[in-house]
């Protein structure tokens, strides 16, 4: 395991929201659906799947807003209540996981994506790396997980 994914701790723009994962996340998506392009006003999201026990917060809370999905199904992106930074979100009412914004991290670099989904709307000028699993839509994690996140993910959501 690389050191850099040990003791991880970002924070919003401001500086006001500060965490540390207490370990490092289960996977890591690299989403390029509408919803995470218009939310993000970015070509794509980098979230790291982690449980939110492990999400310990150093500084100041961010603030859950509901947003609108396609699927409807309920989304929360928490952000600092300063600087509104998004940090984190949870994802169809489950908040037992967290889907940390890896841009938020001090060192973006230490995690990179396990998977690229939703492909189907990705932008045409993004290039996708070479022996990263590309979905057009989502996927089954039980084929791509490792055993040791499946069974933490087990451990979560039954």
């Amino acid at each position: 395991m690389d050191d850099r994914t040990h003791n991880l701790e970002g924070g919003c723009a401001c500086g006001a929201v500060r965490y540390r994962l207490a370990s490092p996340p289960m996977f890591v998506h690299c989403c390029h659906c509408r919803d995470c392009q218009c939310q993000t006003g970015s070509a794509f999201v980098i979230n790291a799947l982690i449980e939110t026990d492990r999400v310990a917060a150093l500084q100041s809370e961010p603030a859950p807003l509901a947003v609108p999905t396609d699927s409807g199904r309920a989304h929360r992106i928490f952000r600092c209540p300063a600087c509104q930074t998004a940090v984190w979100s949870e994802y169809g009412g489950v908040a037992k996981l967290r889907f940390v914004r890896v841009g938020t991290l001090d060192d973006p670099a230490a995690l990179t994506p396990d998977v690229h989904i939703y492909v189907r709307s990705k932008l045409p000028w993004v290039m996708l790396p070479d022996g990263v699993p590309a979905f057009e839509a989502y996927y089954d994690s039980r084929k791509l997980w490792p055993a040791a996140s499946l069974e933490r993910r087990r451990a979560i959501l039954g």
